[in-house]
């Protein structure tokens, strides 16, 4: 028995345990967003999702000597820690939303903006793995920079150390293209890949009090997610589902 995130309607006490599922993004399946299981794990229910993220990528780099190169989450996966520990040791983007209360480093004044300290918008210029750094610059048109009393100084160039905020910058910048375009894109199938395995497959209406059983119920969770994912790839669905049952013209040949 522990306390949880206290949310609206529930109660913070509980009993049980929780499946936390590490999933890979079969990009080549092009009919929609396919996410597989690639690591789970049953753990007691106020064992933090945050904790999971670590033992995930260390049995990915143990079992296959691959990892992926850009990591999804939800709030849940925030702490600096976490993603400090990724970006340095597997050079792993961890991407998150940040809470709306949240303080702003430079150059960011938002999830999707970056300006410098006189208000002209940047735009995010690479990664420089020599100095471990951002390089940022002037976002055109550099309307700003033209009647900038600072001109004549500035080399249009910005520096800026991921470890200033490892949810802002990190290894991707919160505010670059390819992290908004990768959180608006994969963040909100989170929640329903979850729900095809507590709805469909019935794992919220059973209660269980076993680890061991609860880890063989994750087992062929995951298995039949996969067999599913798998006929998916083979055997796609047709555009027109009720093609089957479509008259067919009978073609005559009177010759």
């Amino acid at each position: 028995m522990g306390g949880r995130t206290l949310k609206s309607g529930q109660s913070k006490w509980f009993v049980g345990y929780k499946k936390h599922t590490f999933r890979l993004w079969i990009s080549r399946y092009e009919r929609g967003v396919l996410l597989v299981p690639l690591v789970s794990w049953a753990a007691p229910a106020n064992v933090s999702e945050g904790g999971m993220l670590i033992p995930s990528l260390t049995y990915c780099a143990r079992r296959w000597s691959w990892w992926p190169s850009h990591v999804v989450a939800d709030m849940g996966y925030i702490g600096a820690e976490a993603k400090r520990l990724c970006r340095e040791k597997w050079h792993v983007a961890v991407l998150t939303h940040v809470r709306e209360n949240m303080k702003m480093v430079p150059p960011l004044e938002s999830e999707t903006q970056a300006v410098c300290h006189q208000g002209q918008a940047l735009q995010w210029l690479g990664y420089d793995w020599r100095l471990n750094e951002h390089e940022f610059g002037p976002a055109e048109p550099a309307s700003l920079c033209a009647i900038c009393w600072e001109q004549s100084q500035c080399g249009r160039r910005f520096a800026y150390a991921p470890s200033a905020h490892e949810s802002l910058l990190g290894l991707l910048p919160l505010c670059t293209r390819t992290a908004q375009r990768i959180l608006k894109q994969m963040r909100p199938w989170i929640e329903p890949t979850q729900s095809y395995e507590k709805n469909q497959l019935g794992l919220s209406q059973v209660f269980l009090n076993s680890l061991r059983l609860t880890w063989s119920m994750c087992l062929l969770a995951d298995a039949i997610s996969i067999m599913r994912a798998r006929a998916l790839l083979e055997r796609p669905p047709s555009d027109f589902p009720l093609k089957a049952l479509l008259p067919l013209q009978l073609a005559w040949d009177w010759a």
